[in-house]
């Protein structure tokens, strides 16, 4: 048994081919940030949720071999959990009917887009998060990704397998559709 905590991502995966242990510290890494993520960007909760998660950290498990050390652990399972999200949700067609982004993420949208505020915050927040889910899966996603899971373009690429310059388009656009829903909604921009 190994004191893995003061390794990086990368060294815990060359470990982890020998060590389950290293494994298990890379699971208690990410378990959170993945589950917050997969709450982000789709209605999936409960039980779906956790089943989720299993299967995505298996699947992680059984691909280390396969991961390319010279890139970002993070960008990578954040790929593999996109993935497999997006084939969860296509396979099991019923979803709750709402669904609540906290509003301490919701804030950090709010201020990208430049809100006034002058009405009600609690306002404001359920409208940007009815809005952030009546966009496009490539829209949403990408305002989570940058704005509450504060990754940069690259890492977002590599995470949506989507060129760069397509980020950038994506995320400008996300923003002017979110800012166009909130105005249809009465909301000042």
């Amino acid at each position: 048994m190994g004191d893995f905590s003061h390794k990086t991502d990368e060294q815990l995966v060359s470990l982890s081919i020998d060590d389950k242990e290293a494994f298990w510290v890379l699971v208690k890494r990410y378990q959170e940030k993945l589950s917050r993520y997969i709450r982000r960007i789709s209605l999936i909760r409960g039980d779906g949720l956790e089943d989720l998660l299993q299967d995505i950290f298996i699947k992680v498990y059984v691909n280390l071999n396969s991961f390319d050390t010279g890139l970002k652990f993070s960008s990578w399972i954040y790929r593999i959990t996109h993935n497999e999200t997006i084939s969860y949700i296509r396979k099991n067609k019923k979803h709750e009917d709402s669904v609540l982004i906290p509003d301490e993420d919701l804030e950090l949208i709010a201020s990208e887009i430049s809100i006034e505020e002058d009405f009600s915050k609690k306002d404001i927040l359920r409208n940007i998060n009815e809005c952030i889910f009546m966009l496009k899966d490539k829209y949403r996603e990408v305002l989570v990704l940058k704005f509450i899971e504060d990754k940069s373009y690259e890492e977002i690429s590599d995470i949506l397998r989507v060129p760069t310059s397509t980020v950038g388009t994506h995320i400008n656009r996300a923003k002017k559709l979110l800012k166009k829903e909130l105005l249809s909604k009465g909301v000042e921009i």
